[in-house]
């Protein structure tokens, strides 16, 4: 089988999003407020706990009762994205009840994110290569000015997010979405992401499917670049 087109899911796979601490560390900067060093560390532990960081750690706890549904829908609309994150960040209290709409503002700025260091040389490849690439992810906001801050959106021929069409993965219509786009056949399509669930149902449209894992930047300096030998 040759490929001519590769999808790829965003965070956790071309991109990460910054540690649970730095991004409350940026919050409090911003809003000019203080927490003794201690109350800093516990506060973004219990962000964590709660994962109320989009693009970071799930819940370690069941998420809570009122919030379950919106949770499970939680990539169909924007509405429902903040309002699903807030939520959970709101379980963690904060000397500001502000701080909570500005965490969320703050993971959708292209200062929180920082690309896997092989994501341009391996998307630069694949468009060397005449190889077409689309991104598919479940999120509630327009990621494309991290794509172009980070100068990967050059490589990049389509965008299909979940918000945009309130379909979510694994659901198999967001994957051809992005094939129509690319105008290429799910037969000759890679799907590359991190969750095996929302990123495995590719395979059920007849794509294949390759799975990496969800590091921090420093820990996964060549997770990509297996792809480019699965290219024909």
């Amino acid at each position: 089988m040759a490929i001519k087109g590769v999808l790829f899911d965003f965070s956790g796979t071309l991109f990460r999003i910054e540690p649970t601490e730095s991004w409350l560390r940026a919050v409090l900067a911003e809003a000019d407020v203080t927490l003794p060093e201690p109350e800093l560390v516990r506060r973004a532990e219990q962000l964590e706990t709660a994962g109320a960081l989009p693009g970071g750690a799930f819940p370690a706890e069941p998420v809570p009762d009122d919030l379950a549904p919106l949770w499970a829908v939680r990539d169909r609309s924007a509405e429902e994205h903040r309002a699903a994150y807030t939520g959970l960040s709101r379980q963690v209290p904060l000397p500001d009840p502000g701080l909570h709409d500005a965490l969320y503002a703050r993971h959708m700025t292209p200062a929180a994110w920082r690309p896997y260091p092989d994501t341009v040389e391996v998307l630069g490849q694949l468009r060397g290569r005449g190889v077409a690439v689309g991104v598919v992810s479940n999120i509630g906001w327009d990621l494309r000015p991290v794509f172009r801050e980070h100068d990967v959106d050059q490589y990049v021929d389509t965008y299909v997010l979940s918000y945009e069409h309130r379909i979510q993965k694994p659901d198999t219509r967001l994957f051809a979405l992005a094939c129509d786009a690319l105008g290429i056949a799910p037969q000759d399509t890679l799907m590359v992401g991190d969750d095996r669930r929302a990123d495995g149902g590719a395979a059920d449209l007849g794509c294949a499917v390759h799975f990496v894992e969800h590091r921090p930047v420093t820990e996964r300096p060549d997770g990509l670049r297996p792809v480019l030998d699965l290219i024909g």
